[in-house]
């Protein structure tokens, strides 16, 4: 079945893999690199969609297992799917569940039919296979869906991982072929590679995965308590062997760091909570690396966040402001914070666009983080 989602590789940085792309959806089209800003249960906590749109947000992730939970995806569908229901006109991208497999796992039982689940919410006890996890998917109508996975918990012994990464292969497959049989061609659905920091596990993972023939491919299992030599390394094992004319999505890393240094390995898309959860706790990045609002220092600081950013808080606002109102539990801090946060991140990836188009991406990296790291 033909994919009517499309994705062209548009400049390639000749001193490294560094791509920029683009990809074309029935909601508008996606510039890679790009960062996804998390919607968990259809909305990016403490943000409006306008928020959303005011920083240029291309692309926003929600989770179709906390959506199918509340409210419901019957409740979606009569809203005319997952786009009018939370009033948001551009792209977006559904996670099938897999890391609440992972992440809630005293709630639940695994086996290789699908998995059997408590709701954290009210108790009541569900059946997910990865022909319904699919089925819930393209109920919600989101442009980019993913397969049905088990996240590998870090650190595993080899043969579990093995065992986990050889269900994935198997629900991928049932996951295709259910895509198939609901002729959902304009929905990209992501295959996902999984394996552990075991070498061999991911190149394993990342052939079978390769062979299903997807319009996408993720990279999953990582940043889930591993170093970032190790999710480096993972990239690095797989993304050679991923097709070159497909999107790569490397999930749950959104550290400006590393970003970057997976962007050098060839990836164009990523999500994580970080941004906004660092930014309710009062955790800010800056060009010169995050800095603490909480902290003593900035109560009699009467300079902007970031000196360099051009966001709408850093514009406006002090950090002497800023940490009064976190101080003080007023809920505009949490506003505040994560709009600049996300501002951050988002133009990251705009600058890093901009620099593999002009050819000198490893220039823009060396900069960035000799900044950073300042």
């Amino acid at each position: 079945m033909d994919c009517t989602i499309r994705f062209e590789v548009e400049a390639r940085d000749p001193a490294c893999a560094a791509r920029a792309g683009r990809l074309r959806t029935p909601h508008g089209d996606v510039d890679t690199p790009v960062f996804m800003p998390v919607g968990t249960q259809a909305a990016v906590k403490a943000l409006s969609q306008e928020d959303l749109l005011a920083l240029d947000a291309q692309l926003v992730l929600s989770n179709a297992y906390h959506l199918y939970l509340r409210p419901g995806t019957e409740v979606i569908e009569r809203a005319g799917g997952l786009h009018r229901f939370m009033a948001w006109e551009r792209p977006l991208l559904t996670d099938s569940g897999g890391f609440q497999v992972f992440s809630l796992a005293q709630l639940n039982k695994v086996t290789r039919e699908g998995v059997r689940f408590r709701s954290h919410i009210d108790g009541s006890e569900h059946f997910l296979t990865p022909e319904k996890a699919i089925d819930v998917e393209i109920a919600l109508g989101a442009d980019v869906i993913m397969c049905f996975d088990e996240c590998t918990p870090y650190p595993v012994e080899k043969g579990a991982a093995a065992d986990s990464m050889r269900m994935t292969a198997e629900w991928a497959e049932r996951c295709k072929a259910r895509w198939i049989e609901r002729d959902a061609r304009d929905q990209a659905l992501f295959g996902i590679v999984q394996g552990s920091t075991y070498e061999d596990l991911r190149v394993e993972s990342v052939e079978r995965t390769v062979a299903i023939d997807f319009p996408g491919y993720a990279i999953g299992g990582v940043s889930v308590g591993e170093s970032k030599e190790e999710m480096q390394a993972a990239v690095e094992w797989v993304e050679p062997r991923l097709p070159a004319d497909r999107p790569r999505y490397l999930m749950g890393v959104g550290a400006p760091e590393d970003l970057v240094a997976c962007v050098e390995r060839g990836i164009d898309m990523f999500d994580c909570v970080m941004p906004t959860r660092n930014a309710r706790n009062g955790s800010l990045f800056t060009s010169q690396g995050k800095i603490n609002i909480k902290n003593q220092r900035f109560q009699t600081d009467f300079g902007p966040v970031d000196p360099g950013c051009s966001c709408p808080v850093c514009r406006r606002y002090t950090r002497a402001y800023l940490s009064h109102l976190y101080r003080a539990g007023e809920v505009l801090a949490l506003r505040l914070n994560t709009l600049h946060n996300l501002f951050f991140v988002l133009e990251l990836a705009a600058n890093m666009r901009q620099a593999v188009r002009a050819g000198r991406f490893l220039e823009f990296k060396q900069a960035f983080l000799q900044n950073y790291s300042a």
